[in-house]
This record gives C-alpha cells, structure tokens and sequence, in this order.
C-alpha cells in the first residue's frame, strides 16, 4: 500500500467478522441513510473503514438508480488506490453498468477522456466478473484507446482483464494478443493462465 492510509491494523477475516452484523439485511438503513454514511466512513483515514463503506454500497446495487454513478465517480477518484478502485470496478461499476448499458457507453467516453488514470482503469476492468457476457468490442475499443501507455496501473489492467476472459475464451486472448501490439507486462499478464496449461 505504499504507506498511502492509516490502518488499524485488524486483518481481513478479523474484519469482516466484526462487520458482518451491520450487513445483514435486517440491520441496513435505507438507501439514502446508507449512502451519507458510506460517505462519512469514505472521510475517514482508515482503510478499514473504506472497505466497509465498499461492502455497504454493495448491499444496495439492486436499488442502484442511473444518479447513483456520482457516489460510484466519488469514491474511484477519492482516496484512489489499486485496493478499492479494483474492487469498485468489478462490483458495483460491473452491476451498474449491466443495469444502465446506455450509461455505459456515455461513461466510457466521459472516463477514458478524463485523464484519470483510475477512472480509465475503471473502464477497463467493470467487465472482469462478465465471464461469457463480456462484450469483446467493448474491450477492444478501451484497450485500443489506452494502449501504448506507460502507466502501470493500465498496462497491468489490460492484461488482468485479458487474463481472466481466457478463462472463458482462451482461444479470442491467444488471436487478440498477436495481433494487438501490447506493452511485455500487458502480454505476460494476459497470457498467464493460458501459459500455465
């Protein structure tokens, strides 16, 4: 974590133990309760406490309406790091997105153009749960618009996400990546599961 939060240093089964009452469906407060609290708790320095306000949001995705994109922008451009932009990514931005796909496509635009690197590795990742529903023009595009970066962060992504859908396809990951120039830590993440066969 680069010592970039202050944590109080409870492990995760630990924490997910002390958490798991407030979860359950009996004890949850309405939506919008919820998300003023998810965003106290997101003001907070501990991490812990940024893990929780994730796991909350999540027990709401079924209420998600199309404004509830400005909690999901705020907490991937707040207190950003590879810990909660991966998870919000893959959770409720992968939910989100399957809920509004006309949202979707407008999204992309407006977060690829941001300069941001981890709204832009948001874009790339939302899918990483799709598993068969995965729109491969989709990722092509995103990948074709981000690709030729330096970036850490987005050349490990591409190659996550091309990782995991080889999973599915391995047969599209193997064509794609000869035929798509990619950075070396692109191509060896893609690749990896596929290696290992």
């Amino acid at each position: 974590m680069k010592n970039r939060f202050e944590f109080f240093g409870i492990k995760a089964p630990e924490r997910r133990a002390i958490q798991r009452p407030l979860l359950l469906k009996n004890n949850l407060p309405v939506k919008g309760e919820a998300f003023y609290l998810i965003r106290e708790l997101w003001e907070e320095p501990q991490r812990e406490l940024h893990y929780l306000a994730m796991e909350l949001l999540v027990k709401y995705q079924k209420q998600f309406d199309k404004r509830d994109i400005q909690i999901l922008e705020y907490l991937i451009t707040h207190k950003s790091w590879w810990d909660t932009v991966d998870f919000l990514a893959a959770n409720p931005v992968g939910f989100y997105m399957k809920k509004f796909p006309a949202e979707r496509d407008r999204l992309i635009e407006k977060w690829l153009n941001s300069g941001n690197l981890w709204l832009q590795r948001t874009r790339l990742l939302y899918q990483l749960k799709y598993k068969s529903e995965l729109d491969v023009e989709k990722l092509d595009e995103i990948v074709n618009r981000l690709k030729g970066t330096k970036e850490f962060f987005i050349n490990k992504a591409i190659g996550w996400i091309l990782r995991e859908y080889s999973k599915t396809d391995p047969e599209w990951v193997i064509d794609y990546v000869k035929k798509i120039p990619l950075h070396p830590l692109t191509r060896r993440e893609a690749l990896k599961v596929i290696n290992r066969r």
